[in-house]
């Protein structure tokens, strides 16, 4: 049986940074940032090749080894075959290993590159295709949902199949991300987590989760209990003791503020006016970054200019 035939030009995909949880939202809930990794893929006559520039450029592997490969050499397999050789250029801004979603963003860029340089691909990888591929490679949909659809996402498995809904965010929202120096592996917090937990910490937090689709999307004056969190937050206090603390004097001072992800970064939900003063908050051995609200997702873009 014939293989699949794959575009002789180069495809570019561009992938956001996401933050999730988002408080009560364990698992579930993930937010698309205004932060993004470029990826150019091209189908080559024969062998590997993969440049990294920016985030990860010292560190990362430039092998098979690399996650937007193995992203891609698993969709190519879904689409039918892989290519005889394959050029990968990436373009890395998300911070690695700090809760902003960078695993996620390299494993949708790799399948959407591989849907977009294969002839035909859409018609076989199709869009709810694509999220329970990137879920099966990165292990849960939250981080994954909000990179592949943007905006603010709920996502859950049914029958063993990711799903997700898009919503869009309040226009007013201005995300301020902390962002720490020492990365925290995800494997790390996520170990510190309880097997089980109080049924009033649980009933609480599905109170404020269901509060914070109310206060994501319309009414952002109710962020501030809409983002309590007992489930995980607090947990994971023992390896980002100073994310916790900054956590906790934004909360004091009135801005919604949790942990992003499985942390270390801190994600504080401002507005406009309010932003620059939370940047000020930072202290040493942070950065503080303002972002956009990322509202197309991931996408494939013209070659040239869009930087």
């Amino acid at each position: 049986m014939a293989g699949p035939a794959f575009r002789a030009a180069a495809v570019r995909v561009r992938v956001p940074a996401s933050s999730a949880n988002l408080g009560p939202g364990f698992d579930a809930f993930g937010l698309a940032l205004g932060l993004y990794d470029d990826v150019v893929v091209r189908v080559a006559d024969a062998g590997l090749h993969v440049d990294i520039a920016g985030e990860g450029a010292d560190t990362l592997a430039r092998d098979e080894k690399h996650l937007v490969v193995r992203s891609l050499r698993t969709a190519f397999d879904l689409l039918g075959g892989q290519p005889r050789g394959l050029e990968v250029v990436c373009a890395n801004r998300i911070p690695h290993g700090r809760g902003l979603g960078s695993s996620s963003a390299a494993i949708c860029a790799g399948i959407i590159a591989a849907r977009a340089v294969t002839i035909g691909g859409p018609g076989v990888l199709d869009d709810t295709a694509l999220l329970e591929l990137a879920t099966e490679i990165e292990g849960h949909p939250d981080n994954v949902a909000a990179c592949l659809m943007g905006g603010f996402t709920l996502a859950w498995t049914e029958g063993g199949a990711a799903r997700a809904v898009r919503m869009d965010p309040a226009g007013s929202l201005v995300p301020v991300v902390f962002v720490p120096a020492v990365p925290l592996a995800t494997e790390t917090a996520r170990g510190l987590l309880p097997r089980t937990v109080p049924h009033v910490d649980a009933a609480a937090n599905a109170g404020r989760a269901a509060l914070l689709v109310e206060a994501l999307t319309r009414r952002p004056e109710l962020l501030l209990p809409a983002t309590e969190d007992r489930l995980h937050q607090e947990y994971r206090g023992p390896a980002m003791p100073e994310s916790l603390a900054l956590v906790n004097r934004l909360r004091a001072e009135g801005v919604p503020a949790v942990v992003s992800g499985a942390g270390p970064t801190v994600l504080a939900l401002t507005d406009e006016g309010a932003a620059d003063k939370v940047s000020r908050f930072a202290g040493e051995g942070w950065a503080a970054n303002r972002l956009a609200l990322d509202t197309a997702g991931a996408s494939v873009l013209p070659l040239a200019g869009g930087q």
